[in-house]
């Protein structure tokens, strides 16, 4: 693992906690009234962020733990971002103004509060009990196949950003796009695979 991108990182746990937190910010940016272009860039960058999160989950996090713990909560999170996956997919097969919208935003929302509630009473706390000395690593890991996982959708990332700056708060991704932004546009940045010619991404 690249020694740079290693100091870099936070740790997996924390980094898990910025994910929660940046999440639970746009949430509560959405309501009933909010512009319907407001509303379907707050939706756009909930979704994507969701997606590459749970990924991410589940292609470093849990595997990591579960060889480590074994708990009921392992057990149930693939089949939580399962069902989150099933209502941003009935999310983007709407339009703002259509009348069920707000609904499965709101059951999406809800979901995922107790999803983020599981993992942060005891999924991260496990994890930082038995994974002491792997956290500055994983998280890393998980850091790297972020930037992999985003370069792609950089430019539906600033998409719905811009459609969700009416808000007038926090969106969520701000820091993390600005970072990819920056590390993407750096070729010679070690242990990142980034192509030897690449279009800075939006900024």
């Amino acid at each position: 693992m690249n020694q740079l991108l290693s100091r870099l990182s936070p740790s997996i746990t924390n980094m898990i906690r910025m994910d929660h937190t940046h999440v639970i910010t746009t949430f509560h940016q959405y309501e009933v009234d909010t512009p319907l272009r407001v509303k379907k860039g707050l939706v756009d960058t909930v979704c994507v962020a969701l997606e590459i999160h749970a990924q991410l989950e589940e292609e470093v996090f849990y595997p990591a733990l579960r060889a480590v713990a074994d708990t009921e909560f392992l057990g149930k999170s693939v089949p939580e971002h399962d069902q989150m996956r099933r209502l941003i997919t009935q999310l983007r097969n709407l339009e703002p103004g259509h009348a069920t919208y707000d609904e499965t935003f709101y059951e999406l929302m809800n979901n995922v509060m107790h999803h983020v509630a599981d993992e942060e009473t005891f999924l991260l706390p496990l994890a930082e009990r038995v994974l002491t000395d792997r956290l500055g690593e994983l998280g890393a890991q998980m850091t790297k196949r972020r930037l992999q996982l985003a370069a792609p959708r950089s430019g539906e990332i600033a998409g719905g950003m811009a459609r969700s700056v009416g808000t007038g708060g926090l969106v969520m991704g701000a820091g993390a796009l600005l970072a990819c932004s920056y590390l993407l546009s750096r070729p010679r940045l070690p242990g990142l695979g980034a192509p030897k010619t690449r279009d800075a991404a939006p900024r």
